[in-house]
């Protein structure tokens, strides 16, 4: 597992659909200077810097360089990684690695999008095989409909049970001043928006954000002198499949499966439930905050729209799940699964305002992207 690791600060921007007033390398200097400012240090005291964001999407080559004024990172080792959706959760990853390994002491993680300047559903469209998938499969909101309607099938799960989670995220993110998406939202707002791809409505689905999100980890030594309440990794796990998108198991998300079993194997966690204080789930769609449930082991096969109808994942529920309001909230692509991380540090820090669970001792964070790629951290406020 290497040294002990902290996360001592967290920065983000003001999220929106266009951030107008900042240049790309402009928004990266809004998280990062932020972050440094939470972790009441200076840029100097950063040895490496992990990034990622998704330059495919906006046709924009070599991002280490020319985010280089923004990060701060002249002359400095700049590692990138990109890895669909769950792209932030992989730059957090990382930077622990970093830390974790000795190589480095302080490594910030980066990572950011300007979906304002893409064209995000032409770009994903190119991952389906051309001649047999991409009709069925091209774009993001098509096989997430086609998952959840299997699921539907086989447990009797139901579009209201995807509103409920649609309407509990959306008016969690009324208490977060960064999300992009603030509005209060009823069940039947939800079940009234127009019809995207059966059975996933408007208001199920995530926006497309600019913002950027930045997350610093450092050594066991330094994070006890830098903040009182560190948010200390206990394990990091990432699990991917690669293959046609048809030979998926539709009606489960094996590689969420396994990387949540392992990371619990590793941090001792045998009741997620009951053990996790809160979670940060990277959900791009109300339907995956149904049928990930169980893939997540926070019920049996099927057991998840009872597990929502109860409210077990409410704000005052058992485990909090998003209180910042999620991706459906919020979700500039490379960032927002690093805005999991940060959020779920802050959760920890008790830095969360106004969408602060009580008596965070531990917290979960996921990330999910590219051909069922899953990662899966767990942090705490004891070492580890």
């Amino acid at each position: 597992m290497g040294k002990p690791v902290g996360i001592v600060g967290v920065g983000q921007t003001h999220h929106a659909s266009k951030r107008l007033d900042l240049s790309g390398t402009e928004l990266i200097s809004e998280a990062v200077t932020r972050a440094l400012d939470d972790a009441g240090i200076n840029a100097s005291e950063i040895d490496a810097f992990v990034i990622g964001n998704m330059d495919h999407f906006e046709n924009i080559n070599y991002v280490d360089a020319w985010a280089t004024d923004g990060l701060g990172s002249f002359m400095k080792p700049v590692f990138k990684v990109t890895t669909g959706g769950t792209t932030g959760n992989t730059v957090a990853a990382c930077a622990y690695y970093h830390v974790a390994s000795g190589l480095f002491e302080t490594v910030m993680g980066v990572g950011w999008e300007k979906n304002s300047e893409s064209d995000t559903q032409a770009a994903i469209a190119t991952c389906a095989n051309p001649v047999l998938e991409r009709d069925a499969f091209a774009g993001a909101i098509g096989p997430l409909a086609a998952e959840y309607s299997m699921y539907m099938g086989k447990y009797g799960a139901t579009e209201e049970d995807a509103a409920i989670v649609a309407a509990r995220d959306r008016n969690n993110a009324l208490n977060n001043p960064y999300a992009h998406n603030r509005m209060a939202v009823t069940v039947q707002d939800v079940m009234s928006s127009p019809m995207l791809s059966y059975p996933i409505k408007l208001l199920d689905m995530c926006p497309r954000s600019d913002g950027a999100c930045a997350v610093i980890f450092t050594s066991e030594e330094k994070a006890k002198r830098l903040c009182p309440r560190p948010a200390w990794i206990h394990t990091s796990v990432v699990r991917h499949d690669y293959t046609y998108l048809g030979d998926l198991e539709w009606h489960r998300l094996m590689s969420l499966e396994s990387a949540s079993a392992e990371a619990y194997r590793l941090a001792g966690i045998t009741d997620p439930v009951k053990e996790f204080d809160v979670a940060e789930l990277y959900l791009p769609v109300s339907t995956c905050g149904v049928k990930w449930m169980d893939s997540l082991g926070f019920c049996e096969m099927g057991g998840a729209p009872e597990l929502v109808r109860k409210g077990v994942t409410d704000m005052d529920g058992e485990l909090p799940v998003n209180p910042s309001g999620g991706v459906i909230s919020t979700n500039p692509i490379g960032a927002t699964a690093m805005i999991r991380v940060g959020e779920a540090a802050w959760q920890i820090m008790e830095r969360a305002g106004d969408r602060q669970v009580p008596n965070v001792k531990k917290a979960l964070a996921t990330g999910y992207g590219g051909c069922a790629w899953s990662n899966v951290m767990i942090m705490g406020a004891d070492t580890p």
